[in-house]
């Protein structure tokens, strides 16, 4: 036959509050009482409850002593609610859980549970048992999915910042590559401005011996060849004095008209179309001269890309 202990132990209580249950109460009966009393509690807060009262033995739920033959059964009974207490410690732990105070002393002595009514208080502490737990674990189903929301939510943001990041060092490398390749072009372009000027030196400097040699004067259309290619075509207004640049923009929705400063970068401009129509910009196409400026072209300005002072550009 299972003993007290193991019975209330296979019941899922704490086996530390078990423990404490049967030796202050000293059987079955008030070890279900104690443990109903308790449930709430702590085994820590029941210790630090015990070492302040000062006396394990006190226990307002323990078994009284059985009666002495000729002695009167006598027990206690709260008038408020009908209760009867075996001694005056249970009546007064009810005082102070209720604030009942008005008591009586009663001749009736409190018979002892019987079979079915243990198995009675058994299943009716299995029960609340159980609805603690799953009260726990509805708790515990709840923390579980903040968690996750805020574990995602720290995901989605920390991808964010990652691909602002990366798309900042796309933009970055692409005009590092179009300043490396604009200084490619003008470095070709200085060596053959170079070797034109050399050309034309030398074709002069022969000129000039043949018509020593002849004993005529050098030709004068000579030195004014060389005035001209030196001083290249004049420019009404230079790209590089304007501050602002028109762009006729054509979308699937319609054209817009726009104008923005010269050191707006196509990125910009993509977003501002982005904002006003609601498609996504991908590239830019211009037809004259025929040119598409893509990603990697989005870094450079207006003025860099040479769309000053008005460009007609098709969105796509």
């Amino acid at each position: 036959m299972a003993s007290d202990l193991d019975t209330l132990l296979e019941m899922g209580f704490d086996k530390l509050k078990v423990e404490l249950a049967v030796q202050k109460s000293g059987g079955l009966q008030g070890a279900l009482e104690w443990l109903e009393v308790n449930q709430d509690k702590s085994y820590e807060e029941i210790v630090a409850t015990s070492d302040d009262a000062a006396n394990l033995n006190d226990d307002p739920n323990a078994e009284p002593a059985p009666l002495q033959p000729g002695e009167q059964a006598r027990s206690l009974v709260c008038n408020e609610c009908g209760k009867r207490f075996r001694s005056q410690a249970q009546a007064e732990f009810h005082a102070s859980k209720t604030q009942h105070v008005d008591f009586a002393e009663s001749q009736e002595e409190i018979a002892p549970l019987t079979e079915e009514e243990k198995k009675a208080r058994l299943q009716e502490l299995r029960q609340k048992l159980a609805e603690k737990r799953a009260g726990v674990s509805e708790q515990d189903k709840i923390d579980k999915k903040r968690n996750e929301e805020i574990r995602r939510k720290s995901t989605k943001e920390t991808q964010d910042i990652k691909e602002d990041l990366k798309k900042k060092e796309q933009l970055k490398e692409a005009a590092a590559k179009r300043k490396e390749k604009q200084d490619d072009i003008e470095a070709k372009a200085r060596i053959k401005a170079k070797i034109a000027a050399d050309k034309e030196e030398r074709r002069l400097k022969a000129e000039k011996e043949k018509a020593e040699r002849e004993g005529r004067a050098a030709p004068a259309a000579a030195e004014a060849s060389t005035a001209a290619t030196t001083s290249g075509p004049v420019e009404s207004k230079p790209a590089s004095t304007y501050t602002e640049a028109r762009l006729r923009l054509q979308t699937s929705t319609g054209n817009l008209q726009k104008t923005f400063p010269v050191t707006t970068t196509l990125f910009e401009i993509a977003a501002a179309v982005t904002q006003e129509t609601g498609m996504e910009v991908q590239s830019f196409t211009q037809n004259f001269p025929k040119k598409t400026f893509d990603a990697i072209d989005f870094g450079a300005t207006l003025k860099e890309l040479g769309l000053v002072p008005s460009a007609s550009l098709i969105v796509r």
